[in-house]
């Protein structure tokens, strides 16, 4: 079973030379270390175990590669899987132990070094490169003529393959033996995880928890996941850190927790190189014991205990730890600043016996020998590991620049008509960098698709700008070169310098060469997935070996994108060819079984890209739509949805069953182009704009939609997202596409995923309701304006749309109580009170223009539907608190039907159905239900309306008291009563009006009726000291209407100063002031008379009135206005001048009316 360690160990070898190593075991398939047997003396070794090559989960497989028995692998392969898996932005290299020995032990030895050398990233991966056993493979495959033919030209004239000697074959198998005895266990094997296995346990990604895009290469098994190492581990020598794989058996147990085994011939001297092999392999492993076995000819002599820090200072073997830093610190150098091609394979190169190393850059080598770049053996395991190594960083969602760069570069080296596969994935993963599912984007962060803020992550060095590679690569060759050393990239002449300390210093930084591209632009962004997209589309199509029945599409020509007028009756139709959406969009659970429209297999990774590229192209396409919607753009925004909607009706085209997430996302396509739809309907004037923004197309798209054409006719949502010129037809198709996302989520597969998308959509669906019942209830009051002034009965026509107009609105009520929106539902309440209202207003019988008949009974009843929805909206809202705003304008509406009901039976008495008393009852009734709603005293922008329509109310009852009182007969209690009524109503009236600094001709009208209720008051008594005292009481009324002149003087100068400026902030009606004064002037005229002819005052108080009265008659009646209400302000300034305000009297006298009543 394979298991992760994270086993950390601080190894400082003391002395003079000093050095720190840090090792973490980052993976281990190995189980953990059990006790080695101690073998007796004079045991033979050349005789086989019981348990020999028999797999052991204690040797790995060390037991049997020792004998060379495994296979050969092609470069980098066998660093697939934990490269991949295991991989470190940290490490500086990549390789395995045996390599890393050989690298530091250069200096030291004279044979032969081979390595192929790639960077990925900032991580150089090292790779023992065999060119022998290259050589022989390539007199079969023919993919390596080219190196061979270059190594036998510059390097080795004539070459011969080295065959191991009898002795080397008998010592590796003598240690294979060793090893084998070593294990204490009873010689039973113990299976050994196979790569499967491990691949599937320690892998990068779950089932569940896996990338969207294929992971999984269908490639050939030396070129998948494959883990040749027991133990993968992060090793920190001084400031180097490098990722190793070993396979070198560790035991433990006892006194000693863990200890290497290591098998010696006594008669043959540990030397140098040997000590450093022990050295580094216990550094690398983390063990700090080394135990010795010796043996003469395969007979075990003694053992020996030697601790790790102690290897250096070994007789015959002694090495400096410090002197191998330097060499470690320098031979990375060097490599830092020579292989800087991310993509291109280095050959690190030295002969046999040679003191010269070279670095050959393979990739350049191969281009320059005109031969092709798919036969160049490096391109496609290296692109395969580009490709995988940047899998598995975007599961880890960091490093975006790094793996931009690693796929562009893998792309770069694949040929496209021989690897489609990998460079659709990599395109594909290209447009996965841009993540589009945050939409709302977007724009939570903001944008839906929406809101500011980048998605993408990079670290700090990936934002600097790129430096010049060219300017930065540093070589070590010069002038005095041997002509052989032309074709390397760099050359240490000699390997004695590798041991000078700070000899080469590397000053090329890595780094990616393509920076992340970072924009907080949301159509930027999408275009570049729709350009991968494209790519990945393009070289998915390309492999598909059966052409489609199709004929060959022009990209150049554009997919004209169908527009047609709608009918009346392709408007009514609208609604059963919609219902075809979802038969669609359904989920299926039956997998695709035929083959596609363009000849592509269910189950290939044609078949399983394509479903991928077009899932992403429609959520790129759908972010477009949501930030052109949200700018206003809704032309655009059709457009864009209409195309992501295509790329779903290809999606479904292509798919056996649709997953959950799928759905989802579908549902919200069908939200946003429904709400395109509704704002297209509203915004009808710029219908011209809208449609020149949704012909537009960009290569691309036109692209993109012939690549879908190839797998679907993309007319399956063609309806849904023509822009039409009808509202209704925008609005019923609004409608259709709400209700579909509605079925959607609500069908069994999205049953509990789907909840809170429902409740949006819900909310949608009462909007749309309540936008097409406000629709023809708007159609339904402008075909009553047309037949206003004509007798005419309500029209069949009319009666329909108020049917569909209350239809939607009750569907919306519906919709908003399943979600319980209380707010909405009080909204639709109201409107549903104003469709009564209008109803009402239709069942009007004008006789004439100006003239219509009484009251009726259909108009009550309507009006009174009205009130009961009020009614139900305010219940439904609760109280004021939190929604302010409804609950006025709610309020308003309910105070306005009263006050309508109050006045059309206060004018339009029904005198032939009811009896007077019981008209004014009702009058009375709904004016002072009217008057409950007006909130006079919270402080909003209506405060003022209210005031205005409570004087009115006030002055409409005292006039119905006043005329009853008038033609009243019989009963004096009854007329005391409403004569009682009436003054109490003036004076709220003229309160009220007096506070309102708009409204002067209605507080003079006011003012005139009260001292005309005054002179009827006076001619019924007969008493002259009592007619004195209502004359007296008439003239402070009469003398309060001062206010209302010098109101209308204000206004009427206004006017004059501002004749040619229309903005005036009011506008007064002279018509009604002159008609005002026309009746003023008789009745002042009156008052002043009798008081004159009945006073008994004191003779200075009768000269005022005659001076008055005098100056009335004498006054020109042609005079201007202006000067008319002057000169009457004038005259009312003499008779009484003022001694406090005219409000303070009006409330002194409303607080005692009968001393105006008394008789």
């Amino acid at each position: 079973m394979a298991q992760v360690e994270m086993r950390v160990m601080l190894v400082i070898c003391l002395g003079n030379n000093e050095v720190k190593s840090r090792a973490v075991v980052k993976y281990s398939a190995a189980p953990p270390p059990s006790s080695y047997a101690l073998l007796q003396e004079k045991t033979d070794l050349k005789l086989p175990p019981a348990n020999w090559l028999r797999e052991n989960a204690q040797l790995g497989t060390a037991g049997t590669t020792v004998l060379g028995s495994s296979r050969k692998s092609k470069p980098f392969t066998r660093y697939h899987y934990y490269f991949t898996c295991m991989y470190s932005a940290d490490a500086f290299i990549l390789s395995d132990l045996r390599s890393i020995s050989k690298l530091l032990k250069i200096p030291y030895s004279k044979s032969h070094v081979s390595m192929a050398v790639h960077r990925v990233g900032s991580t150089l991966l090292l790779d023992e490169l065999d060119i022998q056993e290259l050589f022989m493979r390539s007199s079969q495959t023919g993919d390596w003529t080219w190196l061979k033919e270059f190594y036998q030209r510059l390097i080795d004239q004539k070459w011969q393959r080295k065959k191991k000697s009898k002795e080397q074959w008998n010592e590796k198998a003598i240690l294979s033996k060793f090893l084998y005895y070593s294990i204490n266990s009873d010689g039973t094997a113990v299976p050994v995880p196979s790569d499967t296995e491990q691949a599937t346990e320690e892998g990068c990604g779950t089932a569940a928890e896996g990338p969207s895009w294929p992971f999984s290469l269908s490639l050939s098994r030396s070129q998948g996941l494959r883990n040749d190492f027991v133990r993968n581990i992060l090793w920190t020598f001084e400031d180097i850190h490098m990722l190793v794989g070993s396979n070198m058996p560790i035991f433990g147990g006892g006194r000693y927790p863990a200890v290497s085994l290591r098998l010696r011939d006594n008669n043959k001297p540990i030397n140098v190189l040997t000590g450093i092999d022990y050295w580094l392999d216990n550094l690398m492993c983390n063990v700090p014991e080394l135990v010795m076995c010796f043996h003469v000819n395969g007979i075990v002599q003694k053992y020996e205990m030697i601790k790790t820090e102690d290897i250096p200072d070994l007789e015959n073997s002694m090495f400096s730890t410090r002197v191998v830093k330097d060499i470690a610190q320098n031979i990375l150098s060097f490599l830092k600043s020579n292989c800087t091609k991310e993509g291109h394979t280095y050959w690190l190169f030295k002969a046999s016996g040679s003191d010269i190393v070279k670095l050959y850059d393979l990739t350049t080598l191969c281009e320059e020998a005109a031969e092709e770049k798919c036969q160049n053996p490096f391109t496609l395991p290296v692109a395969v590991l580009l490709y995988k190594v940047a899998s598995n960083m975007m599961l880890k969602k960091r490093n975006y620049g790094t793996i931009r760069t690693l796929l562009l570069n893998c792309i770069k080296l694949l040929d496209e008509e021989r690897h489609p596969q990998i460079i659709a994935s990599a395109h594909y993963m290209l447009a996965e960098l841009f993540q589009l599912d945050d939409v709302s984007e977007d724009e939570g962060n903001g944008e839906s698709l929406r809101g500011g803020g980048s998605e993408d992550s990079y670290s700090d060095e990936e934002e600097e700008e790129e430096e010049e590679e060219e300017d930065e690569s540093c070589s070590y060759s010069t002038s005095s070169e041997p002509q052989d050393d032309s074709k390397a990239v760099a050359v240490i002449k000699s390997v004695v310098e590798l041991s000078v300390p700070e000899k080469y210093k590397s000053t090329h930084q890595i780094r990616p060469n393509c920076a992340f591209p970072v924009s907080q632009d949301k159509e930027e962004k999408c275009r570049l997935v729709l350009s991968y997209v494209l790519k990945g589309l393009k070289a998915v199509d390309n492999s598909i070996k059966k052409e489609s029945d199709l004929p060959a599409a022009d990209p150049s020509t554009p997919i004209p994108l169908k527009y047609e007028e709608r009918s009346e009756n392709g408007a009514r139709d609208v609604e059963k060819e919609i219902a075809l959406l979802l038969d669609r969009v359904g989920p299926c659970n039956e997998e695709l079984k035929v083959t596609t429209r363009s000849g592509m297999l269910p189950g290939t990774w044609q078949h399983r890209m394509k479903l991928q590229l077009f899932l992403k192209a429609s959520k790129a396409y759908f972010v477009l739509s949501d930030a052109a919607a949200n700018l206003l753009k809704y032309g655009r925004a059709l457009r864009y949805i209409k195309l992501a909607l295509q790329c779903h009706d290809g999606y479904c085209s292509i798919s056996g069953g649709l997953h959950p997430q799928v759905l989802l996302f579908h549902c919200q396509c069908l939200s946003l182009c429904g709400d395109v739809q509704l704002m297209l309907a509203q915004n009808a004037s710029n219908r011209a704009a809208y449609l020149e923004e949704y012909n537009y197309q960009t290569k691309d798209d036109q692209e993109i939609l012939h690549c879908l054409h190839r797998e679907s006719s993309c007319q399956a949502f063609s309806m849904a997202t023509d822009l039409a010129s009808d509202p209704e037809y925008q609005l019923i198709v609004s409608s259709k596409c709400y209700e579909a996302a509605h079925d959607l989520l609500t069908s069994g597969v999205l049953k509990d995923l789907g909840q809170e998308q429902l409740g949006q959509v819900l909310k949608r669906l009462g909007n749309i309701c309540n936008e097409m019942g406000v629709f023809y209830m708007n159609q339904a009051a402008a075909m009553q304006a047309e037949r206003q002034g004509v007798r005419r009965s309500v029209c069949v026509a009319e009666q329909e749309l108020w049917k569909k107009s209350f239809s939607c609105f009750e569907k919306g009520m519906q919709d908003f109580n399943a979600i319980s929106d209380s707010v909405n539902t009080a909204l639709l309440l109201c409107n549903i009170g104003r469709l009564m209202r209008i109803c009402a207003q239709a069942h009007c019988v004008a006789t004439s223009e100006h003239s219509r008949d009484e009251f009726s009974p259909e108009e009550a009843l309507y009006y009174n539907k009205a009130i009961d929805y009020y009614q139900r909206a305010l219940k439904s809202l609760g109280c004021r608190e939190g929604h302010s705003a409804v609950w006025d304008s709610v309020n308003w509406e309910l105070s306005t039907t009263y006050f309508t009901l109050a006045t059309l039976l206060q004018d339009y008495a029904p005198l032939s159905r009811k009896a007077q008393e019981q008209i004014e009852r009702e009058v009375t009734e709904s004016m002072m239900k009217s008057l409950r709603y007006c909130d006079l005293q919270t402080e909003s922008a209506r405060q003022p309306l209210y005031q205005y329509r409570a004087a009115t109310i006030h002055h409409r009852l005292a006039s119905m008291y006043h005329s009853c009182y008038r033609n009243q007969v019989g009963d004096e209690s009854v007329r005391k009563q409403h004569k009682a009524l009436a003054e109490q109503h003036y004076s709220k009236a003229v309160r009220l009006f007096i506070s309102l600094s708009e409204a002067p001709c209605e507080l003079l009208r006011t003012l005139l009726e009260r001292v005309a209720f005054a002179e009827f008051t006076m001619a019924g008594q007969n008493s002259s000291a009592v007619k004195l005292k209502t004359l007296t009481g008439a003239l402070e009324i009469m003398c309060e209407t001062r206010h209302a002149f010098k109101l209308i003087h204000k206004e009427l100068l206004e006017q004059q100063e501002k004749a040619s400026d229309s903005s005036s902030s009011s506008e007064l009606n002279t018509e009604e002031v002159v008609k005002l004064t026309g009746i003023f002037e008789p009745s002042f005229s009156f008052l002043l008379l009798q008081l004159i002819k009945l006073s008994t005052a004191k003779e200075e108080q009768v000269k005022i009135y005659k001076n008055v009265y005098s100056r009335l008659l004498r006054a020109e009646k042609s005079i201007p206005l202006i000067q008319r209400v002057s000169l009457f302000m004038e005259l009312l300034d003499q008779l009484k001048p003022p001694t406090g305000s005219d409000e303070a009297r009006s409330s002194s006298r409303e607080s005692n009316p009968k001393d105006s009543s008394a008789s």
